[in-house]
């Protein structure tokens, strides 16, 4: 893939259909290997492979630094737990994966309400679903979730310390990503992952028609 040729909105889109579930790469290969890039078009297009391969390792390292910035705060803690899933829900995988593993454990202790959080039945026409599926997530719309969420952490942050420092906690850690991505080479591994990628999409578009 040439990265240079994908805009903004195509990473943010592959960034919230991409499959999550996989653990973050290994600490080894994360610190691996840096190098300053030669040309804007070079870095522009390392940014984008970067932020993409190593999506989990960012996630985990803003979360971290939001957590250690406030480890003797439980409420901040909280907040900042809360900050992560409300940002997680955003990506199509992880919000199905989560809202099954919601329903399955209500299931194990009322069967009748876990018949009640199953998402409403998408109408189909002529074999095909009249739009694209929403996500629901206890047979409400995710943005619901990600609504309640975002003002319960919030209101945890300006309850459990100083908003600046929330800010300065994000802020450090965007910044140690746009730096690691940005001279981190990107390896082999990394090109390949993208290769397998494009596949999987071009198949998974095959495959509805």
């Amino acid at each position: 893939m040439d990265w240079g040729n994908v805009t903004t909105e195509d990473l943010i889109d592959a960034l919230r259909e991409v499959d999550w579930s996989s653990p973050p790469r290994p600490v080894s290969e994360f610190f691996s290997r840096f190098t300053v890039p030669r040309s804007y078009s070079k870095w522009s297009s390392r940014l984008k492979c970067n932020l993409y391969y190593y999506r989990t390792n960012y996630f985990v390292m803003i979360i971290f630094i939001l957590g250690m910035g406030f480890l003797l705060r439980p409420l901040a803690i909280l907040a900042t737990i809360l900050t992560g899933l409300s940002i997680a829900i955003l990506n199509d995988s992880f919000a199905v994966t989560f809202n099954e593993k919601v329903t399955r454990t209500v299931r194990q202790f009322s069967p009748h309400l876990a018949v009640k959080l199953r998402p409403p039945i998408t109408p189909v026409l002529r074999g095909r679903p009249s739009a694209k599926r929403a996500i629901h997530i206890c047979g409400w719309p995710r943005w619901v979730f990600v609504l309640v969420f975002s003002a319960a952490s919030c209101i945890l942050w300006l309850t459990s310390c100083r908003l600046l420092t929330v800010l300065w906690a994000l802020l450090i850690g965007l910044l140690a990503t746009l730096l690691h991505a940005s001279f981190r080479t990107p390896n082999l591994k990394a090109r390949l992952n993208t290769f397998r990628e494009e596949f999987r999409a071009v198949w998974r578009n095959y495959s509805e028609l």
